[in-house]
């Protein structure tokens, strides 16, 4: 059954929920969005949020906005799931990071101004007391240079340092030249990579930025490279 939407001016987030609602309708929504789920659409979102990045680092506000907008409808079609099955609503997901902004910034909205750690003070939010609790916290999702930085950084944070050594480097490079074993090869590889990551912290650069842009320089002259 056809059923027309209200043409407005302009539309807001209320009316995106109620699109998404309308669009998952068991009886009469489209039949591509009524049987998503939360694993069926879990790229979608990935791939969403790297175009508004991508949007971000071409400086282009006019994509940006319509990027935006991509995230946003993931936000309120996971909710719509969530909601249908009775967990949460998109208000209790507005209302719940709405609190957490407002508590993680009394010197703006009144509290105790004297917290200055703010990363203990959402270890506390979360439960997180060990430094085990702290890395198991680190998003799995994440690419993998960008969460070996998180997961060094949180463990400097309990005095647990990697040694941010180009010898390192250096023998997992030899080891990866001189091996025939492709599981020790794998090995090797990835301790190169997380010695590396180790490296550019100490050197106060991202790695992950610092890899983006040595691509974007391969893919505009991979002859040269």
């Amino acid at each position: 059954m056809n059923r027309a939407f209200p043409e407005k001016q302009t539309y807001t987030a209320e009316d995106l929920v109620t699109i998404i609602a309308l669009l998952r309708d068991p009886e009469n929504g489209c039949p591509w969005d009524k049987v998503q789920t939360h694993q069926s659409i879990r790229m979608n979102f990935l791939e969403e949020a790297y175009e508004a990045v991508d949007a971000i680092d071409l400086e282009d506000s006019h994509l940006l906005c319509e990027e935006l907008g991509d995230v946003l409808m993931q936000v309120a079609f996971h909710a719509q799931i969530e909601q249908e099955a009775g967990h949460f609503t998109w208000q209790q997901v507005c209302d719940g990071v709405c609190r957490k902004l407002i508590q993680r910034h009394p010197h703006i909205f009144g509290g105790d101004t004297s917290i200055k750690d703010w990363d203990a003070l959402k270890n506390k939010e979360k439960g997180r007391l060990t430094l085990q609790d702290d890395l198991a916290s680190v998003p799995g999702a994440l690419p993998a240079l960008m969460r070996a930085g998180k997961l060094q950084k949180r463990a400097a944070r309990y005095g647990v340092e990697t040694p941010a050594d180009a010898q390192r480097v250096a023998e997992c490079a030899r080891t990866l030249q001189e091996t025939a074993d492709p599981k020790t090869a794998e090995k090797a590889v990835g301790e190169l990579l997380f010695a590396a990551v180790a490296l550019a912290r100490q050197a106060g650069i991202d790695p992950e930025q610092a890899l983006q842009k040595r691509n974007a320089a391969f893919e505009a002259a991979p002859e040269s490279n």
